[in-house]
């Protein structure tokens, strides 16, 4: 097969790959504005994709870990745009099965684990570049969510004690503003969070396909980005992002704490900050799990807030799955097209491209989508302050159902 026509296949599949992290991953920054009723769903994911999308224009220090650090020197003039494909149906078979099952699972360690798997069945473990594996990826995966949560933990703490004589104040008089302006800081702190995930996450796919135009010899080195690969990479995410992860939407907005706008607002300021200075080091982040994580530690922070240990449990053990799980299946992937050739590339398509079609056909039995991602109990984890003109409204609004019910009877 012409090695164009397979990079061109591996282009593809690697900007599939960002469209599925895009809505894979809106929940990461959109899930606690739309639960606590800070932004409508769609707008919330319309704010998220132009964020995604200027996010990924600022930084290529990301881009340049995947394409020129995973993998030891010596090894990398080996690879082949067969060893990128089979490493990317591992992850986006993984990052579909994930978001069918509502785990907001890590997109990132499913791509290594993925293009580890597929490098280790061409070559061998002495390939991967464990050192910088370490340092880059697991260690940041180890330590980052554990820092944003006890951040957000700290501040939520803080929050509360700084605004509880205003709360209060305005509990007993409906005067002044206590907690209501939270809402409104949600809006810029989960733009700056959707920002963030530009920055690290739209820069993996950008990572790959610079790795495929090195072993395919139509680019010298992985140290540079090529600006049609920045752009398609933006774009693809962006649009990943506007189509929004519902079901992943669901569980961090409602399956993990009863979240709160004060809550909201310090969960995606942590994760942001978090996110925004491993980008500036070149650490291939899981913002999946800083903002899980950032969840957390502010659903502790709230006295008597409630963290649903369980749902926490069931999102960690899909964390510890999706590498060796990912790795697996693009083992497999890589068995195919390395002892089938191009037979074997193009049957490995066929069954990609026939799992995905059957994901999306079954997910429809049952579609989560704007209109009802917030059905179940998440208006009682809104923290809506009521002024004593919304109480009168609502007393006239009852008063009116109650007299037209009495009508019917």
């Amino acid at each position: 097969m012409d090695p164009i026509i397979i990079v061109g296949l591996v282009v593809s599949l690697a900007l599939f790959f960002d469209f599925t992290n895009g809505f894979h991953d809106t929940a990461n920054a959109m899930a606690t504005p739309i639960a606590t009723g800070a932004l409508k769903p769609r707008t919330a994911v319309a704010i998220a994709a132009v964020m995604n999308l200027i996010g990924a224009f600022l930084s290529i220090e990301v881009a340049k870990t995947i394409s020129s650090s995973m993998i030891q020197d010596d090894a990398i003039a080996l690879i082949t745009p067969q060893v990128v494909f089979a490493g990317l149906t591992g992850a986006i078979l993984w990052n579909l099965t994930t978001w069918f099952l509502g785990l907001p699972s890590s997109s990132s360690h499913a791509l290594f684990g993925g293009l580890i798997g597929s490098v280790v069945v061409y070559f061998s473990f002495t390939a991967v570049n464990v050192s910088e594996m370490v340092m880059k990826v697991f260690l940041p995966a180890l330590f980052a969510p554990v820092i944003a949560g006890v951040t957000a933990f700290i501040a939520t703490k803080l929050a509360y004690v700084l605004t509880a004589r205003s709360q209060n104040s305005r509990n007993k008089t409906g005067i002044g503003t206590g907690r209501s302006n939270f809402k409104v800081g949600q809006i810029f702190s989960s733009s700056l969070l959707a920002l963030s995930h530009g920055t690290n996450d739209a820069q993996k796919t950008m990572g790959v396909i610079t790795l495929v135009l090195v072993a395919a010899e139509l680019q010298a080195s992985g140290d540079h980005v090529e600006l049609w690969v920045v752009v398609s990479a933006a774009v693809a995410i962006a649009i990943g992002t506007y189509s929004g992860g519902w079901r992943i939407i669901k569980t961090m907005g409602t399956g993990l704490s009863e979240i709160r706008p004060v809550q909201g607002l310090v969960a995606e300021t942590s994760s942001a900050v978090t996110i925004l200075a491993s980008s500036n080091v070149g650490f291939a982040l899981s913002t999946t799990q800083v903002a899980s994580g950032s969840v957390i530690g502010a659903g502790l922070g709230r006295k008597g807030g409630a963290v649903r240990w369980s749902k926490a449990g069931q999102m960690f053990v899909g964390w510890m799955l999706t590498f060796p799980a990912a790795a697996m299946v693009g083992g497999l992937s890589a068995l195919l097209t390395k002892f089938g050739g191009d037979v074997g590339l193009i049957l490995d398509a066929i069954i990609t491209v026939g799992v995905i079609i059957a994901i999306f056909q079954i997910s429809n039995r049952n579609k989560i989508g704007h209109h009802n991602v917030l059905d179940s109990e998440v208006s009682e984890a809104v923290d809506v302050v009521k002024t004593a003109k919304q109480l009168k409204k609502e007393a006239l609004q009852a008063a009116r159902a109650a007299k037209k019910n009495g009508k019917k009877k």
